[in-house]
C-alpha cells in the first residue's frame, strides 16, 4: 500500500482515537516536549465513566493538564490512574505519597520497561516526509524502542502518533515509518520552551568549583537543573569539548559558535553532538532542527554505560538532593515523597567511572531551608527511611557544594564523611562532626 493512502486510512479524530482505549490498558507515552498534548489525554479522560483499570504512564510532563492534577485524578481512581517514571514540576504534585504510582527505571532500560508495560503507546511526531517517515522530534528517548520492542514481544496493541506541524525534526536514529503506527491524529500545538532565570550566587559558586574539574578535550554530560546550566554558562575559555549526553545542553548553539564544543576528540560520532532529548529555549530548538551537527538516538544507545565508558575523559555532571556520609547519592526524592526519578544519572556515573580519565560530579547546595526557617543539611549521616539511592556509594566520586569539592573515590567511609563535612554548610558542621564521632568511631 502507498504510504499516503495508509496514512489517510489511519487518520482519525481525537474522539475516535480515544474510543480505541480499552479497560485494563496501560497507555504509555513519550516524555518531555514530545509527550502527547493535553488534548489527547483529555479525550481519554473523557471516557473515564466507561473505562476501568486504565493507567496512563508518562515521564517528565511539561504540559500541565488534568492528568497531572491530583485532585482531579482522585475522582477517577479505579477508572483511570496516573503512573509516572519521572516527575517534573508539571507533575510533581502527584509525587506525594498515596497519589500516583511510580515505575522504577533508568534511562538505559526505560524503553524495555515501557515496552513490557504498554498495551497502547502514544507520541507526538512531525508530519511525514516525502518517503513516508515521521520524525520523533525533540524527544526520542524510549519512543521507537518501546513501540518496536512492544510489537516484537506481542504486548503492544496500538501505536498512536499525534502529528504536530510545529514539531522540529532532529537528525540521527530519530525516524519511524508511517507503517509502524496504527492511528494518526493531526493536532497543531505550540512546543513548550523553557527559559531559566540567570544563576544566583549559590549556583555560580558551585559552578565555579565544578569548572575546575573540566579540562580541554573532555566529553561531558549535563543533567537538568539550574546548577548544571550555570556550569555550561561558565565554559568560556575551554576548548574542544565533546557532548555525549541525555539532554542537549542549554546554550549549545553558543558553545559551538565559539569553538568551545567541537566534538573533535570523541572516538564516536566525531564532530557531532549526540543526545536523546531536547528541552530548552527557541534558539536551541532552532539550532538542533535538521542540523547535521546534532544527532538524536534512543536512550538505550546514548545512555549505555559500556558505550559511555568507551569515550575517554567523560565528565558526568548531575544534581542531588542528599548525600550520606558514605557517599550514597539521593537525587529522586526524600523519604516517601518523589520529586523526580533516576533518569540517566546512574547510567552516566557508571560510564564515567570506567571511562579512562572520567569524572563523575555530583552537585548540591549544602543546605535547604525548611518551612520554619531552620536549615537542614544536604550532607547527612544517613538517608531518611525509604529515600531512594540514585547512585550507590561505590560509584561516587566528586561532590561539589558552594563550599568546595570532596573527592570520595579512593577514600574510606570515615575519610569520606570527613571530606563531606568540610564542604557542608558551616553552621551545621559541628552537629555533623558530633554525629560522625557517635556513629563511625569507637566509643571510649
Amino acid at each position: 500500500m502507498d504510504w499516503k493512502e495508509d496514512y489517510r486510512k489511519k487518520l482519525v479524530s481525537l474522539e475516535e482515537m480515544a474510543l480505541q482505549i480499552r479497560s485494563g490498558d496501560i497507555v504509555g507515552t513519550t516524555m518531555g516536549v514530545s509527550e502527547c498534548s493535553p488534548d489527547v489525554y483529555e479525550a481519554i479522560l473523557g471516557r473515564a465513566g466507561e473505562l476501568r483499570g486504565v493507567k496512563i504512564l508518562s515521564a517528565v510532563p511539561v504540559r500541565p493538564g488534568k492528568l497531572h492534577d491530583p485532585k482531579f485524578m482522585a475522582n477517577l481512581d479505579g477508572h483511570i490512574n496516573y503512573l509516572s517514571a519521572f516527575f517534573s514540576p508539571s507533575g510533581r504534585a502527584q509525587g506525594q505519597p498515596n497519589t500516583a504510582d511510580f515505575l522504577i527505571v533508568m534511562s538505559a532500560d526505560i524503553g524495555e520497561k515501557f515496552a513490557m508495560r504498554s498495551d497502547v503507546f502514544a507520541t507526538m511526531v512531525t508530519p511525514p516526509n516525502q518517503k513516508g517517515f515521521v520524525n520523533m522530534g525533540l524527544t526520542n528517548f524510549y519512543t521507537s524502542d518501546a513501540i518496536r520492542k512492544g510489537r516484537k514481544d506481542g504486548k503492544l496493541r496500538l501505536a498512536i502518533a499525534e502529528v504536530n506541524d510545529q514539531m522540529p525534526a532532529v537528525l540521527g536514529d530519530n525516524w519511524m515509518h508511517v507503517s509502524e503506527f496504527d492511528v494518526f491524529v493531526e493536532n497543531s500545538t505550540k512546543i513548550p520552551a523553557f527559559v531559566r532565570k540567570p544563576p544566583g550566587d549559590l549556583e555560580a559558586r558551585i559552578a565555579e568549583y565544578t569548572l575546575e574539574l573540566i579540562k580541554d578535550g573532555d566529553t561531558f554530560q549535563m543533567g537538568i537543573g539550574g546548577i548544571p546550566e550555570a556550569v555550561v554558562a561558565g565554559l568560556e575559555g575551554k576548548h574542544d569539548l565533546g557532548v555525549l549526553t541525555e539532554m542537549y545542553p542549554s546554550g549549545l548553539q553558543d558553545l559551538v559558535a565559539k569553538g568551545i564544543v567541537t566534538n573533535a576528540r570523541k572516538p564516536f560520532h566525531k564532530g557531532k553532538t549526540v543526545a536523546t532529548f531536547c528541552m530548552g529555549d527557541q534558539a536551541l530548538y532552532d539550532f538542533v532542527s535538521e542540523n547535521p551537527l546534532c544527532e538524536s538516538y534512543p536512550a538505550f544507545y546514548t545512555n549505555n554505560p559500556s558505550f559511555i565508558a568507551q569515550h575517554p575523559n567523560v565528565v558526568a555532571i548531575n544534581m542531588a538532593l542528599l548525600v550520606d556520609f558514605s557517599g550514597s547519592i539521593a537525587s529522586e526524592g526524600i523519604g516517601y515523597r518523589m520529586i523526580s526519578g533516576t533518569g540517566g544519572q546512574l547510567d552516566f556515573m557508571i560510564g564515567s567511572y570506567y571511562s579512562q580519565g572520567g569524572r563523575g560530579i555530583t552537585l548540591l547546595s549544602s543546605a535547604r531551608q525548611l518551612k520554619d526557617g531552620t536549615l537542614a543539611s544536604s550532607i547527612v549521616p544517613e538517608l531518611p527511611p525509604f529515600t531512594p539511592v540514585t547512585v550507590p556509594r561505590t560509584f561516587a566520586q566528586y561532590v561539589v557544594t558552594e563550599y568546595g569539592i570532596a573527592d570520595l573515590r579512593y577514600k574510606t567511609v570515615r575519610e569520606r564523611a570527613e571530606a563531606l563535612i568540610n564542604i557542608a554548610h558551616p553552621d551545621l558542621r559541628g552537629e555533623l562532626r558530633d554525629s560522625l564521632k557517635t556513629k563511625l568511631y569507637m566509643k571510649k
